[in-house]
């Protein structure tokens, strides 16, 4: 090492790899000082800060130790870095829709097979006045969100039965039996998020 070099440069490497807002903002979350960090991951403060403000990339041990310390998973750190994932559209006169006796689902939200368990699919249900869902009265894996936004519906959630009208949504486990049904005097129209995703439209 030459009398110039700073002892931490061994640490870091000038990389296009910005760690520093999540590592900033998990460390103040947990009411960490700089200093601690610096010392319970054996590197000197200033480093610390200057990974914090971008102005270095951590050498993988550094990153590693900084991690252990902030209790931090390296997929937190790493999924930005990941393939650049394409904005996904679907334009409202091309939307792919699935006929289920006389109710229509309309594809909002295309699921990724990349996302496993984070998948999400998304749908407008259209549901003839005295029509009802199927699909969930078996119940599935996963959660269901959904807004009412025309007519009046019944939602059937095991024994009990909540009653909704336009703007109001619901949320729960779908691994019981649930149906939503129409209870108006008009077309139900209602758009419903499932994770992970049930792939309803092939």
């Amino acid at each position: 090492m030459t009398p110039s070099q700073n002892p931490d440069d061994e640490k870091t490497k000038r990389v296009p790899y910005h760690f520093g807002e999540k590592l900033r903002q998990v460390r103040e979350h947990k009411g960490y000082t700089l200093k601690v960090v610096a010392q319970k991951a054996g590197v000197s403060e200033s480093l610390v800060s200057q990974i914090e403000r971008n102005h270095v990339s951590p050498a993988i041990d550094t990153l590693l130790a900084l991690a252990d310390v902030l209790d931090i998973n390296l997929e937190f750190l790493f999924e930005e870095y990941r393939k650049v994932r394409p904005v996904q559209i679907i334009r409202s006169d091309e939307r792919p829709v699935q006929k289920e006796e006389d109710i229509s689902y309309e594809e909002l939200a295309k699921p990724n097979s990349t996302d496993a368990e984070n998948s999400i699919e998304s749908y407008m249900l259209k549901i003839p006045v005295g029509s009802h869902t199927h699909r969930g009265s078996y119940g599935h894996i996963g959660r269901e969100f959904g807004i009412i936004v025309q007519g009046r519906a019944k939602l059937i959630y095991e024994n009990k039965e909540y009653f909704l009208e336009k703007g109001d949504s619901a949320s729960f486990s779908a691994s019981v039996p649930h149906t939503l049904e129409n209870v108006g005097d008009e077309e139900l129209q209602a758009i419903w998020v499932v994770t992970p995703a049930q792939r309803f439209v092939k």
